[in-house]
């Protein structure tokens, strides 16, 4: 993901729900399941582009810091370009997304950085962010 992050997961209410949503607006930013199963009692859903584990999913487990959902959580995914941007958009809404920030230049923030958001079925917010020129 960068050099200061290798990678994300968040905890989901209702894995069927979250993954539904997730991996259709994933899936137009280029990320692919790369694995799926049971680690230490919870359930997961693993994505990547190519072999690089980036964003998990997992089932609320019962050990300390496995124990409750994730809310209120940003999670800002690259795109390529602006095309890729509205095409998570639109399939993050879609399939069990809530519109929070349509796509877009957002001028408040660095160069030309254009972004959608939206909430997923836990209340994060999850954003698509392009910031080249275009």
């Amino acid at each position: 993901m960068s050099e200061v992050i290798d990678h994300v997961g968040i905890r989901v209410s209702d894995l069927l729900v979250s993954r539904r949503m997730y991996e259709a607006a994933l899936a137009e930013l280029g990320f692919v399941v790369l694995s799926e199963g049971e680690f230490e009692g919870d359930v997961y859903v693993l994505f990547g582009r190519s072999d690089s584990d980036d964003f998990c999913l997992h089932t609320v487990g019962s050990k300390p810091g496995r124990d409750r959902v994730t809310t209120g959580a940003h999670v800002a995914f690259c795109a390529t370009d602006a095309d890729a941007v509205r095409r998570w958009h639109d399939a993050a809404v879609r399939h069990g997304g809530t519109d929070i920030g349509p796509p877009g230049v957002r001028p408040e923030y660095k160069g030309h950085y254009y972004a959608a958001f939206v909430l997923d079925p836990d209340g994060n917010n999850v954003e698509a962010v392009f910031t080249g020129s275009g």
